[in-house]
């Protein structure tokens, strides 16, 4: 069939008893049509059937259509909301422009539809215009993310004096979600002039606007801040709450802070940042409630894993005892922050034979537990005197522990130099990458390769086009240390 034949019969079927056809064709002419069937679909938007106006709509925003305007803008009020969607979309599709317009999508933005919200934040975003103030403002506590998403950017993008006076008229009395992330939006200096409400925000019955106050009131820096936190806290019950104001009293350097920190210790999610707060206070009583943790009873793996960390970190006498049998948990999580704290415990000052007991842990760690490799190393960089034995490890480790010993070794030792170079063509991407690394922060520390590094040149030369991009990366820095022209990745 040629397309005058199409053209001929969807005009037909336009005229058909049964909507599903006269929907069809307007379709068709949508996807397949001409300009001078635009009429055609402009009649059809005043179709009796919604499927068939929400065709139409659809096919006028495809055409192109000159002269739809008028018809779109009315379909943008139709009582259906399929018939509002795809005629916001036609709108947008046109880049329809004018008062008429503007007014058509702030109207939508009280929408039920979540898509037709959607669409008119960014019908509104293209013609730079916010619609209706308030109903914008609302739609940063609306649910879908991608909504309050965009009703954010155009609130940003378009803060004048008229749209900063409703998010401040939101931050201080607005619904839930809509109260906290206007709060969150307000610039510094207008925190001020929201001082009375804050201290009422903090008994909001949503826990998304106590959580908003709190920061706020930190920013603010007013004295009695820190008293009036603390005493919130002592009856708090919601755990994303009680994480904000333990992180802020802490951020305050409240020392009265331990009493309020304890029932939060065991709690999952909040337990991690009780523990940080306690190691912050620093007290003989903090750091043995710290111990608790890994002595006392059983806790979630996250709030293990941060008092491992934190005793290594402060140094505590007793850490390492603790922290070596954590090496062999079950939990991946609980390990690492084992491994975490062991590195933290390592900047301090240890008697030697506790120092070798680490680091025996440490190698068999490095060559026994592939999934915490990246800790292992980053723990074993607190001690150096472990270098001869991680260099004894590179002709005969597996590639994963390869590449972990020569990401420690020494980048300004000629000796290791060497060693990289040596590793550049390593059958293993990881290996190839670590000695490219080194291999350039010693090209830098030293404007030139290791001795006999000049044949090297040609291998760094085909490793920009290695299948690692990694790889290439790395390859490339070492030639740009060195100046050499082939330097681009």
């Amino acid at each position: 069939m040629g397309a005058d034949h199409q053209f001929a019969f969807f005009l037909r079927e336009l005229a058909a008893p049964e909507p599903w056809r006269r929907a069809a064709a307007a379709k068709g002419l949508g996807r397949i049509g001409r300009t001078e069937q635009v009429m055609a679909l402009i009649h059809a938007g005043r179709d009796t059937d919604p499927a068939v106006r929400a065709a139409a709509a659809l096919g006028l925003g495809r055409l192109g259509a000159p002269g739809a305007d008028e018809v779109l803008i009315a379909l943008m009020r139709d009582a259906d909301a399929q018939v509002r969607r795809r005629a916001s979309v036609a709108a947008r599709l046109l880049e329809l422009t004018g008062p008429a317009v503007t007014d058509a999508f702030g109207r939508l933005l009280r929408d039920p539809d979540r898509y037709v919200r959607l669409n008119a934040l960014t019908g509104l975003t293209r013609l730079k215009a916010t619609g209706d103030r308030k109903a914008l403002v609302l739609l940063l506590g609306d649910p879908d993310f991608r909504i309050w998403g965009h009703a954010r950017g155009l609130v940003a993008t378009q803060m004048d004096d008229d749209l900063r006076a409703e998010v401040l008229h939101t931050a201080r009395q607005g619904p839930g979600a809509a109260r906290a992330r206007a709060l969150e939006m307000l610039p510094a200096r207008d925190t001020h002039r929201l001082r009375d409400s804050l201290r009422e925000g903090l008994h909001n019955p949503a826990p998304e606007v106590r959580e908003a106050v709190v920061g706020k009131l930190v920013d603010l820096k007013k004295r009695g801040t820190a008293a009036l936190l603390l005493t919130v806290l002592q009856d708090e019950r919601h755990p994303d709450v009680a994480r904000r104001l333990l992180r802020a009293l802490g951020r305050l350097g409240e020392r009265r802070l331990l009493a309020a920190a304890l029932p939060w210790l065991d709690h999952p999610d909040v337990g991690p940042v009780a523990v940080d707060v306690l190691a912050d206070i620093g007290t003989p009583t903090a750091v043995r409630q710290i111990r608790s943790v890994l002595t006392q009873w059983p806790c979630h793996p996250a709030i293990q894993a941060a008092a491992a960390k934190a005793l290594g970190e402060l140094g505590d006498r007793k850490a390492l005892d603790l922290l070596l049998p954590l090496l062999n948990d079950e939990d991946r999580q609980v390990r690492s922050g084992a491994l975490t704290g062991l590195g933290g415990l390592g900047h301090h000052r240890l008697p030697p034979a506790e120092r070798r007991r680490a680091v025996e842990a440490l190698m068999h760690c490095l060559v026994s537990d592939p999934q915490v490799l990246w800790h292992t190393g980053s723990a074993l960089r607190s001690y150096p005197e472990v270098l001869p034995r991680v260099r004894g490890l590179l002709e005969e480790a597996a590639p994963d522990v390869r590449a972990t010993a020569l990401s420690l070794l020494d980048d300004t030792d000629e000796a290791d130099g060497r060693l990289f170079l040596t590793y550049l063509s390593d059958p293993d991407d990881d290996v190839r990458y670590q000695a490219a690394i080194g291999l350039g922060r010693y090209a830098e520390e030293h404007g030139a390769l290791p001795p006999g590094g000049d044949e090297a040149i040609s291998v760094l030369t085909a490793l920009t086009s290695d299948a690692s991009g990694g790889v290439r990366w790395a390859a490339a820095r070492v030639l740009r240390a060195l100046e050499t022209p082939d330097a681009d990745p």
